[in-house]
Parts: structure tokens; C-alpha cells; sequence
């Protein structure tokens, strides 16, 4: 089985050609790929789809729990760069279905730079979701175990918590986050975003992942926490979201529609061997 393997700012995926696949990949396999000592290690899988008649290309995202998510922004940038490296695209803009919804793409300088029309962030708790009435999830109170925070729930196709705070760090999100992605409040569970206001064009967010836990970085992420911080008055419409692993560019454009750009790694290239398909991985 081949795979090519990029990194966005540290969020690793390795992509797989479903022509490769004998067989549609079992989550048990899922797993034991993005293991990072039983497998090749990554925050996800990303296959290529049979396009549909409004889309050119289409994409399915495997988190490494095994379960799917329904868009990734350095998931859909990694993508476009795999496009590019294979010559499936050039310089023109093209489009990828997921699951959260179709977007529009372009790989820049040479393909070290890709910019992404994410799609509309709305903070309608029935879109997200998020239990409970009607309503858009505005500085809400939610308990996890030991302390209360104020957050704002979004989706750009994917759930978001995002969490305003003056201090943030690795282990609040490490923390706090395991606890917050299977809330009672998020019946599809939820990506979390510690988020801090630098200025009104910076902020600086730590991330947990849901099915992936902590992460470095994320497309998704920076895009739903530049809305918030847009949406409460606290940042305009470019900003700079600063993670671990680097920073994102988002534009926050009418109706909150969302550009991002980023740089995409490659990593390597390789086959696969089954053998690791025999190992049990440890719970």
C-alpha cells in the first residue's frame, strides 16, 4: 500500500490512493497506521473520493481513533498539495467535496503555500450542534470537572468549542479538552480551541482535537476561533492565529465565509507493509 506523508504546521496526514486498497481500510487498521510507534504515526488519513458533478475532486478524513470527520483545513491543504505534487492540478482553483461541505482551493508558490475557501462559520447551536434551545452559542457557561468556562460554540462543517481565556497552555487544552469533546452539550462530540487575544489582528489558541487529541496545529481550528474573536468584537477580519506549531492567515469575509492560508511539508513517500496489520495495538 503506498502513502505520501505531509505535514501543516506539525499536523501530520498521510495520504492513501483508495486504488491502493485490496479492501476499504477497518478502523482497526486506521488505528494501528497512525500509531506512532506500531504504525507510520499521523493525526489522520486523508482518501481520495470519486468526484461528484459539482465537485473536480472529493475527500474523506480518518481521524486516528478511526471514527471520520467531516472537514479538516490542514487536512483539505495537505490534500491540495498532494493534488499538485502528483500533477492533478496546477495553479488554477479547484474544488474538494467533504463531508462538511464542498471548498475551493489553490496551491501557491510552488506548492509550499496552499489557500483554502473554508466555507460559512455559524454559531446556530442546531447547525454545530449543541443540546439545548434554539439559539447562537454565545459566551455559554460549561462545566468541566473542576472549573467553568465561558464558551462560544461554531461550525465551519465540523464542531468547535472555542474557549476565550487570559492565560492558555498545552496542559489546559490536554487537560480540559478530553473532557470538553464528549460534553453532554456536543452530541457529535467537538474539537476544542483554548483561544487568547493577542491583538486585533493575532491570537493564539491551544487545540484538542476530537479523535486526535492534542494537536499542534489546525485549519479548522483557526477558522472557527478568528470567527469567535471576530464575532465578540475582539479581533477584525485578518487574523493571525498563532498555534504550537506555526501561524494560520485567516480573512474573515462577508457573512463570516472563511479564507485560509497556510504552508504544507512534504514528508516522504513509501509502501506500506501489511505486516504491521498482525500486530494488536495496546488499548
Amino acid at each position: 500500500m503506498k502513502y505520501f506523508k505531509y505535514h501543516a504546521l506539525g499536523n501530520d496526514y498521510l495520504v492513501i490512493d483508495p486504488k491502493d486498497l485490496k479492501t476499504p481500510l477497518a478502523t482497526a487498521q486506521i488505528k494501528v497506521i497512525c500509531h506512532r510507534n506500531f504504525g507510520l504515526g499521523s493525526d489522520g488519513i486523508l482518501l481520495g473520493q470519486s468526484p461528484s458533478a459539482q465537485c473536480r475532486f472529493a475527500l474523506r478524513i480518518f481521524n486516528p481513533d478511526g471514527s471520520e470527520a467531516e472537514k479538516s483545513g490542514n487536512g483539505l491543504r495537505i490534500f491540495s498539495r498532494y493534488l499538485w505534487d502528483t500533477g492533478l492540478v496546477k495553479n488554477e482553483e479547484f474544488t474538494i467535496q467533504t463531508l462538511g461541505g464542498a471548498v475551493r482551493s489553490r496551491v501557491l508558490e510552488g506548492g509550499k503555500t496552499v489557500r483554502v475557501e473554508m466555507g460559512q462559520v455559524s454559531f446556530d447551536s442546531r447547525k454545530i450542534p449543541v443540546a439545548g434551545a434554539d439559539r447562537e452559542v454565545l459566551e455559554e457557561p460549561i462545566r468541566a470537572g473542576d472549573r467553568t468556562f465561558k464558551f462560544c460554540g461554531a461550525t465551519i462543517g465540523n464542531p468547535h468549542c472555542v474557549i476565550p481565556h487570559s492565560e492558555i497552555s498545552p496542559e489546559l487544552a490536554k487537560q480540559y479538552g478530553p473532557l470538553l469533546e464528549v460534553h453532554p452539550l456536543f452530541p457529535n462530540r467537538t474539537n476544542v480551541q483554548f483561544m487568547k487575544v493577542l491583538d486585533r489582528n493575532t491570537i493564539r489558541i491551544e487545540i484538542w482535537e476530537r479523535g486526535a487529541g492534542y494537536t499542534l496545529a489546525s485549519g479548522s481550528s483557526s477558522s472557527a476561533a478568528a470567527a469567535v474573536a471576530h464575532k465578540l468584537g475582539l479581533c477584525d477580519k485578518s487574523i493571525s492565529v498563532r498555534m504550537p506549531g506555526g501561524a494560520i492567515e485567516i480573512e474573515i469575509q462577508d457573512n463570516f465565509h472563511v479564507l485560509m492560508t497556510g504552508p504544507v511539508t512534504r514528508v516522504a513517500e513509501g509502501e506500506l507493509s501489511p505486516e504491521i496489520f498482525e500486530t494488536i495495538v495496546p488499548a
